[in-house]
């Protein structure tokens, strides 16, 4: 947890849940050391429901060396990687700067941002992975010397606040949730730690005319930084040239533990002097007087090219050779756990000859995710978004150890006890929807409950769940009225709200869930069709030049991960059917 002390948001709290519903540790962790849970887009449909939580950062960083260290066979050596050993076109294993050497079938390289890194304030460069830790130099070059390509990426950190000099009255309380919501699907128990709010301010003209005014210095734009930032969290220089026409910006002050004064001021990284970053902070009422305990600063580092990847995360280059994080050119910590647990997997099947796990794009946002990378590259820090989920009706967070758990137990990497839960789970799921398809409702029952709760009175009688499908009722609000619902709601009690709430959504959204399957196994239907290696992309004139050449360089696995490379265009693949044909 190098910078923001937060996990989860828009689509990376799908992915948390995804990683927990595999069997990893992320969610159980952040539930354990969380300061503040919210769920996101609540006020939306429920495939955009994203779960959110602010950390105690110094909590979560113990919390995982405590699990690490009690890991059954995990050995752990703490060492920096200074060279890959390669032979016969397969990594087999890394040296380190002490002189250290680890043989293995599979290597995992997440180096994050660690890889010749170069950290920026104003005019000043120092070289390093994050503040106060040093940069990893050689390594990069004896990844690429094999011919591995690599390239330059941006990302930036914003200003720590001691919140002591703070004036909270000038500035509006964020509450957390107090519902059941957890990230973890196996935490039952309620928030351990205190829980906090965070606080919202807004930029003004004032902070803007400073920043103006120090853009020269700015090393984002005045040269000094050649590589590509984060489009979707840019620096707050960034936004002002972005946006020259917004007279405000939000920022967001948010508590990095339970008992520390230091405060993260989400929305204001940048690059710019220090002293033009606290001039421009104490424009803004609530940190007029704003003592800091670091600025913010940018960091350029090396990232290797995703599309020279498989679907595994093995390198198509070197055999055994596995990368996972922002050495693949994403960004945010959910993003890198995603591929972090896909590429363990992988790397662990990769030792024994097995079949790879491939998630597809309506199985998991990791599969989304990583189909992405693979498929399309990158030209910027990825990020995840459920705008990039084309299924994100079947994606949604409630429903991930339906969609995963059952795959990772028979892999071996769920425990027992996780997957007889999603069983039960499972099972009283659909006993409560069965009760709502097949139980009666008549008018004069139930009607003086509609017309109080704001929805048209019924004229003729109907099953349950058609009342539930309607937005302004639920289970919950039906159940004191019907009392044979109540007594079909009688479910664990440390489960009941989680069961209900994955219950009631199957039951509003069946039609939508159903279509969008429909379209999903149709798509399908091209994942099946294998074509590497079955074309000679250089030779084939029936089809565009840029397809050609995409396609030469991509190498698709199948049909459909062609059909998804941008500049191949429907009429190519059409050619390509008709090839496959003959």
């Amino acid at each position: 947890m190098s910078c923001n002390p937060a996990i989860g948001g828009i689509a990376k709290g799908q992915i948390v849940r995804e990683i927990d519903a595999l069997g990893g540790q992320m969610g159980i962790i952040t539930d354990r050391t969380a300061i503040q849970f919210r769920m996101l887009n609540i006020g939306k449909g429920p495939a955009v429901w994203s779960p959110r939580a602010q950390c105690d950062r110094g909590k979560y960083i113990w919390e995982w060396r405590s699990t690490l260290d009690c890991t059954e066979n995990l050995d752990i050596w703490q060492d920096q990687a200074n060279e890959l050993i390669v032979k016969n076109n397969e990594a087999i294993g890394i040296k380190t700067i002490w002189g250290a050497e680890f043989h293995a079938k599979s290597i995992v390289i997440t180096a994050g941002t660690f890889l010749n890194g170069l950290m920026h304030i104003g005019k000043k460069m120092i070289e390093g992975g994050r503040c106060a830790e040093p940069a990893v130099h050689r390594f990069t070059e004896s990844i690429t010397r094999w011919g591995i390509r690599a390239a330059r990426m941006k990302t930036g950190t914003p200003v720590r606040i001691d919140k002591r000099s703070v004036h909270f009255e000038d500035m509006e309380e964020q509450q957390g949730d107090s519902d059941f919501h957890q990230f973890s699907y196996m935490t039952s128990e309620q928030r351990k730690l205190h829980q906090l709010p965070c606080w919202t301010t807004y930029t003004n003209s004032n902070v803007h005319e400073v920043l103006q005014k120090g853009l020269l210095y700015s090393p984002l734009f005045n040269g000094q930084i050649q590589s590509t930032g984060p489009r979707y969290c840019p620096s707050i220089e960034t936004k002002l040239i972005t946006f020259p026409e917004k007279e405000q910006h939000p920022l967001f002050l948010e508590p990095e533990g339970e008992n520390t004064n230091e405060m993260y001021l989400n929305g204001f990284s940048s690059s710019m002097p220090m002293e033009i970053q606290l001039n421009a902070i104490h424009q803004i009422p609530a940190l007029r007087e704003a003592k800091i305990y670091r600025p913010g600063y940018a960091i350029e580092y090396d990232y290797f090219d995703p599309t020279q990847l498989k679907h595994s995360l093995e390198s198509k280059v070197l055999n055994g050779l596995f990368f996972a994080g922002q050495v693949n050119g994403t960004t945010g910590y959910e993003e890198a756990g995603g591929q972090g647990i896909a590429a363990g997997i992988n790397a662990a099947i990769h030792c024994s000859g097995g079949k790879p796990l491939i998630m597809q794009r309506d199985q998991s946002y990791i599969g989304v995710l990583i189909d992405d990378l693979t498929t399309k590259g990158v030209d910027e820090p990825y990020r995840m978004f459920t705008s990039r989920a084309e299924y994100r009706i079947l994606l949604r967070q409630d429903d991930a150890d339906a969609r995963l758990t059952e795959m990772a137990y028979n892999l071996g990497i769920a425990k027992r006890d996780r997957y007889d839960w999603w069983l039960q789970k499972e099972e009283a799921i659909k006993c409560l929807i069965c009760f709502c398809m097949e139980y009666p409702i008549k008018p004069k029952e139930i009607n003086p409950r509609l017309e109080a709760l704001g929805t048209t009175p019924l004229r003729a009688g109907c099953k349950l769940s058609d009342l539930i499908a309607r937005p302004q009722l639920s289970l919950q609000n039906l159940s004191d009225s019907i009392p044979a619902l109540k007594r079909a709601m009688t479910l664990p009690e440390n489960r009941k709200e989680e069961i209900a709430e994955a219950a009631e959504i199957r039951i509003k959204y069946k039609g939508y869930i159903e279509r969008e399957k429909a379209i999903a196994d149709k798509m399908h239907r091209l994942e099946n069709i294998k074509i590497k290696g079955r074309f000679r992309y250089k030779e084939l004139h029936e089809i565009s030049t840029e397809g050609r050449q995409k396609l030469e360089k991509i190498n698709p696995e199948t049909l459909a991960q062609a059909s998804r490379i941008p500049g191949v265009s429907p009429s190519d693949i059409n050619v390509l059917l008709i090839l496959l044909g003959r």
